[in-house]
């Protein structure tokens, strides 16, 4: 879809369809709806009057053929209570709408934001969320419909005069970090023998040239050389060999020597039997996810190739499958950790955190001063946050809250979870120094964190357990089944902002 910004009044432009939004108990009588309303005779405000629009999140209320507009629709989507609204909620009507207008063959839309929106963030939110709803999952279905139902082209409309060079600002980003988004969702949505860790490789090698940044991808004897035998250890079990992905972004400025170096480290786990541990064979097919956290980390490298931040980012994503073949590692078999670190395996489903462990140490040792990971990593986060929000625990409170922060602005909700230090005493092995799972019942979610810990050292460090965001089970009015691409946005803006 190519977006750009319009040039003068909604009404007059000829599209397939207007689109445009409106609150709850609010009557047209001003503002871009009451421009709308005055070209269609007073339509809008009837609709009003009789309950048919009533600005609930999401409900679509379309005209076709209105008198007065040049569109052959004009589509008023519901934006819930003004007092909620923000550019998460904005982003979402942009989304919706695309799909729901998409469905119906509309090929050219007009975006017509309300004067408060008319910024740089308004048109970043909706270009983003045409750009998120168009987006679909059906790559390889043999029988398509002809021609394939998509919206070929957007205009935003609103950004006249001073209002124009921020939209092109935000719709530039907004372009930047869609597309990375998607990208991520993209591998997310490849089934695991199409994307097998060598593949995962090579897509990532793939997008680094194309947005010229700086990768190496490392095979089985150079993991083996780096003595990563908790990322081997899991790979073990599979005939796909491991691969470990690090991508840098180096800004051509050089940064201060004092800079922040952040490191993006991401579980790519192509796909995740449980290994010996194996896991019921009911929605067993989900696994295929268990690399989206990696997924997220390059998505968010090709963002920031677009966005040029001014610190240097290197993403580490260690890549694996997780099977239980013969030569596959056992409950109560010990391994050794890049760090030297020894680890009693309990259980072979947790391995996510055994991939991480190799991953966040190397990052260290290629001087990333700030570290965040992702992965779909527990259960129990599920439990606790189900699909709503992402599990955060931390290391550091400055560090915490700069992650939020981003998270707020990008719009994509994440919620502080415990990690005391009661949660390490759980994962305390006999054998060994660390078990990979804790003791006794609950607080899966903090004992995997308290894991991760152990090989951060005093490097300020979050962990996003996305596994309840990484993917969405049945299609929402705004987004395709499928990955998410969870994190994109939260950790290219991190990375904006962090000076």
């Amino acid at each position: 879809m190519e977006i750009t910004l319009a040039s003068g009044a909604a009404a007059q432009l000829e599209a397939g369809a207007l689109v445009s939004y409106a609150f709850e108990q609010e009557k047209p009588v001003e503002g871009a709806l009451a421009e709308l309303d005055k070209a269609t005779g007073g339509a809008l405000g009837r609709l009003a009057e009789s309950r048919e629009l009533t600005g609930k999140s999401l409900e679509m209320t379309l005209l076709h053929y209105p008198a007065g507009i040049k569109a052959e629709r004009l589509l008023v989507v519901g934006a819930g209570k003004k007092e909620k609204f923000s550019a998460a909620e904005l982003r979402k009507i942009a989304a919706a709408a695309a799909r729901y207008l998409k469905s119906r063959s509309v090929r050219r839309l007009v975006f017509l934001a309300r004067e408060e929106e008319r910024t740089a963030i308004g048109a970043e939110a909706i270009a983003e969320g045409l750009l998120l709803g168009e987006f679909e999952g059906d790559k390889y279905k043999s029988e398509k419909k002809e021609p394939a139902p998509g919206i070929d082209a957007a205009a935003l409309a609103g950004w006249d005069g001073a209002a124009r060079g921020a939209g092109e600002q935000g719709l530039a980003r907004g372009v930047a970090l869609a597309g990375a988004q998607n990208f991520a969702r993209e591998l997310g949505n490849e089934p695991g023998n199409l994307l097998t860790p060598k593949v995962l490789g090579e897509r990532a090698e793939q997008m680094a040239r194309d947005e010229d940044l700086d990768i190496d991808v490392f095979d089985e004897k150079k993991i083996a050389e780096l003595k990563m035998g908790a990322l081997l250890s899991v790979a073990q079990g599979s005939v796909q060999p491991p691969r470990l992905i690090v991508i840098t972004y180096t800004p051509k400025k050089a940064p201060a020597a004092n800079a922040p170096v952040l490191g993006l480290i991401g579980k790519a786990v192509t796909f995740d039997t449980g290994g010996i541990s194996i896991k019921p064979a009911n929605n067993m097919e989900d696994m295929k996810f268990d690399m989206c956290g990696g997924a997220a980390m390059i998505g968010a490298m090709r963002a920031l190739a677009h966005l040029k931040p001014q610190i240097k980012v290197i993403a580490v994503v260690a890549s694996t499958e997780n099977m239980p073949g013969g030569r596959a590692q056992k409950p109560g078999d010990v391994q050794t950790a890049m760090s030297g670190k020894t680890i009693e395996v309990i259980n072979t489903d947790a391995e996510g955190r055994m991939v991480l462990a190799d991953a966040l140490h190397y990052a260290k040792q290629l001087g990333c001063t700030h570290l965040v990971d992702a992965a779909t990593l527990t259960g129990a986060i599920v439990v606790a946050l189900a699909g709503v929000q992402t599990g955060l625990f931390g290391s550091d409170a400055r560090f915490i809250e700069q992650v939020l922060a981003a998270s707020r602005t990008a719009g994509e909700k994440m919620w502080p979870m415990p990690l005391d230090d009661e949660y390490r005493d759980m994962i305390k092995s006999t054998i060994a120094d660390i078990q990979n799972v804790g003791s006794g019942k609950g607080a899966g979610a903090s004992t995997a964190a308290a894991f991760l810990r152990e090989f951060t050292g005093d490097t300020p460090w979050v962990h996003l357990d996305i596994a309840g965001t990484a993917w969405i089970t049945d299609a929402k009015s705004w987004s395709a089944k499928g990955a998410t691409g969870v994190a994109v946005r939260t950790l290219a803006e991190l990375a904006m902002q962090l000076k």
